[in-house]
């Protein structure tokens, strides 16, 4: 718990109070709430603390959004509503941990478990350092039970977690922060490009973001494995997914399935009608969107996804593609190919709101691209972009990076069993390179994106 706090104290020991303040609260809550002898008593304590930490979320990340956006709406009728706003930073890992208390609360005030009474142990659950700045989300019953009982040194899952921090630390360095220097180029000079280069930025955004949080995903759970502790899985290899259902299934995982349980299910899930299955799932991807950031292009980014949720929904198919993808095989058939093809693209145009500055620079971004995409001129301007600006490296090692998770998919993490069968010495040659080629690309460092969340 200590060394936890450090942790989050060498970023702003300033934030850390508040840190302290909301693992207090939850912790005094959730005992009250099972303590309380009424039922007024019980959403007294449910609410108090529901209230606060969503008001905290609330006054930090969300104020000056609802502020900006009520005195813009006011201007459009002539009317000077300029509202003061609130000059502050936002807590790093705010979102991570306010959902962490959220769901233990609730979880207590619907009866699945009983409150932690060690002090110590609740709040490592809150502020445990691998997760503590951009996930994985926990459950109380999932890592509690794990913090509760004495851990052994397991030399297999040791070795094990490494492989995973290795291919975290690749993704995070070779992959992602490579292709955010590039994509970055793109966007913030998007009225100097068109067609295929404004396309081929959208597309280094979406490997970019993918590297970037998987990459965090992967050494978060791997450094806790180190210490004989299981968090849940992140990511399923979503960019192989055939449908835009199976998409989200294998896409940020905890904060999805997160929203399944505390929200979509309580308003009822897909158990009514059409109708309500299509508010419920409008809900859920719009506040998954707005819990991204204050920002109308999160809010748009969400509303797009949902639509492309819709055709799953209408036809019942969302079910369709549980298994990961060939499994069993090296290739996919034709069809599968397609299908996942067709997805890849749809999240491709979809991260471009995600990236986008504001909505209107989205939507300039979409039509210039468009307005080119075939003529040929586009096409040269985007390969002389690759061949003078971003060279061969970067495409060769996102090839090598995609070809690598394919043939691991089936695993937990890309390295799990790749090259496990090699003789020692040249297995051990091979992360010895991956080590090399993290060290050469450590100069074009990147924040991790989800930190701001």
């Amino acid at each position: 718990m200590a060394a936890s706090y450090y942790f989050y104290a060498c970023w702003d020991f300033r934030f850390l109070f508040l840190l302290i303040f909301s693992t207090l609260l939850d912790y005094y809550t959730g005992i009250k709430v099972t303590e309380s002898t009424t039922k007024a008593q019980k959403n007294f304590w449910f609410w108090l603390s529901v209230s606060v930490n969503l008001g905290f979320l609330g006054v930090f990340k969300y104020y000056n959004f609802f502020a900006n956006s009520f005195a813009e709406l006011l201007s459009n009728f002539g009317v000077n509503g300029h509202l003061t706003t609130l000059q502050i930073i936002l807590p790093v890992g705010i979102s991570f941990y306010t959902f962490h208390g959220l769901s233990y609360v609730i979880d207590i005030y619907k009866d699945r478990i009983k409150p932690e009474r060690n002090f110590v142990n609740y709040s490592l659950f809150v502020s445990y350092f691998p997760l503590l700045v951009a996930g994985p989300i926990e459950r109380a019953t999932h890592l509690l039970p794990q913090l509760q009982k004495p851990r052994i040194f397991n030399y297999q899952k040791s070795v094990d977690g490494l492989r995973q921090m290795l291919w975290g630390f690749f993704k995070k360095v070779v992959i992602a922060d490579n292709c955010a220097e590039y994509a970055n180029q793109i966007f913030n000079h998007s009225d100097q490009h068109n067609g295929w280069t404004l396309f081929l930025g959208a597309l280094l955004f979406t490997i970019q973001i993918y590297g970037d949080f998987s990459g965090y995903s992967d050494i978060a759970l791997g450094c806790s494995r180190l210490f004989g502790i299981e968090l849940l899985r992140n990511f399923a290899y979503p960019y192989f997914s055939r449908d835009i259902a199976e998409f989200w299934r294998r896409w940020h995982i905890s904060l999805s399935s997160w929203f399944k349980d505390y929200l979509y299910i309580p308003l009822g899930g897909s158990k009514g009608g059409l109708l309500m299955k299509i508010r419920n799932t409008f809900i859920i991807f719009l506040v998954s969107g707005f819990w991204h950031g204050a920002n109308w292009t999160f809010i748009a980014w969400g509303a797009i996804n949902a639509f492309y949720f819709l055709p799953s929904l209408l036809f019942n198919t969302n079910r369709n593609n549980i298994e990961i993808v060939a499994k069993g095989r090296l290739f996919p058939t034709l069809s599968e190919l397609f299908n996942m093809s067709v997805t890849f693209i749809l999240a491709v145009l979809a991260w471009i709101f995600f990236r986008a500055n504001d909505l209107h620079h989205a939507i300039q971004y979409l039509d210039a691209m468009f307005t080119n995409i075939l003529n040929v001129n586009s096409l040269v301007e985007a390969a002389t972009f690759v061949t003078k600006t971003i060279g061969f490296a970067l495409p060769l090692f996102t090839v090598l990076f995609f070809v690598v998770e394919w043939i691991g998919r089936e695993q937990n993490h890309p390295l799990a069993k790749f090259a496990i069968s090699w003789p020692k010495p040249l297995r051990l040659f091979l992360y010895y390179c991956i080590v090399m080629v993290i060290f050469l690309f450590t100069g074009k460092e990147q924040k991790f994106i989800y930190f701001q969340f």
